[in-house]
């Protein structure tokens, strides 16, 4: 009796161990994609598509792209230095390296995991062999689309939509708020003083001008829509100034800059400057147009028009 069941007993042992070894062989077949996916994502760049890390901890911004990676809550770890110096993200940069596309040896020192830049850097096939670079072509997207870019790259483009939606939302709002008081007609222009030279700009050169002519629909002087909305800006004397002058202004303003044109007579003259309708905020930063700049300027221009 012992004999004939010792073929059974060994018979149950096999089959339990095939099994047992099938089950875990299949387990680490299914898992191990799982692992690799969640390690990278596949992101279609301008330039096609590059391995970049699912979660990225520690970034280096070359060319901006810097309130963008912030809002979405990735780790910086190297900034350029129109980021470094700009005021609206001192508290966030304080610790964060200055770099530029030539400081090679101090990005590798600082173990990037991302490098994002535009596509006009220098040393791209280098910097590639430091970390992934991605790199954007700049004003070939929207700023808003541009944000929504930023969070495919992250592996936050769920976020990065939100906000768009909501601060679309807001914007709009406050558009319609500020046209019901100031007039459908009225106009608005956006000057800026910038070392020994004025100008004027269209409605996607930053300085707020998205979230004027683009998000609230105000009205740009025709003298400007004729000069400055194709090219983006356009640079002007002040002599001219009164004939690109809204009925509103915006001054981005330096204040290393010569603003002495402030003092002329001509300037004087202008309905905007009489009727005290220009309004002015620092040009340190304005020239930058990422969520946590647009949402300073948003509140800003809610101030300056609705709050008298």
């Amino acid at each position: 009796m012992k004999k004939r069941l010792i073929p059974f007993i060994l018979l149950l042992v096999l089959i339990i161990s095939a099994c047992g070894n099938k089950t875990i062989e299949e387990e680490n077949n299914s898992s191990a994609p799982k692992e690799k996916e969640k390690e990278t994502i596949t992101y279609q760049s301008e330039t096609g598509p590059v391995e970049v890390p699912a979660d990225p901890k520690r970034v280096v911004l070359l060319s901006g792209f810097t309130g963008n990676v912030i809002d979405l809550g990735v780790n910086v770890v190297g900034v350029d230095v129109w980021s470094k110096t700009n005021p609206t993200f001192e508290e966030e940069l304080k610790d964060v390296e200055e770099v530029s596309d030539e400081s090679l040896e101090k990005i590798i020192e600082l173990e990037p995991d991302l490098i994002i830049g535009l596509s006009n850097i220098k040393n791209i096939d280098k910097l590639s062999e430091i970390a992934p670079t991605v790199t954007y072509t700049w004003g070939k997207l929207d700023y808003l689309t541009q944000h929504e870019e930023i969070g495919k790259l992250l592996n936050k483009e769920k976020e990065a939509k939100e906000w768009v939606e909501d601060f679309k939302s807001r914007a709009q709002a406050a558009g319609e708020e500020i046209r019901a008081k100031i007039g459908e007609d009225a106009t608005v222009s956006v000057i800026e003083s910038f070392d020994k030279q004025l100008y004027v700009f269209g409605d996607n050169w930053a300085r707020g001008t998205e979230i004027l002519y683009q998000a609230m629909n105000l009205k740009m002087p025709e003298k400007v829509k004729e000069m400055a909305l194709e090219s983006g800006y356009y640079a002007l004397s002040a002599e001219v100034l009164p004939e690109y002058a809204g009925d509103y202004v915006i001054f981005s303003k330096y204040s290393d800059a010569d603003n002495s044109f402030q003092e002329t007579e001509t300037y004087k003259n202008i309905p905007a400057v009489k009727n005290n309708r220009v309004f002015e905020m620092s040009g340190n930063g304005a020239s930058f147009s990422d969520p946590v700049t647009l949402e300073k300027q948003l509140e800003f221009f809610k101030k300056s028009f609705l709050a008298n």
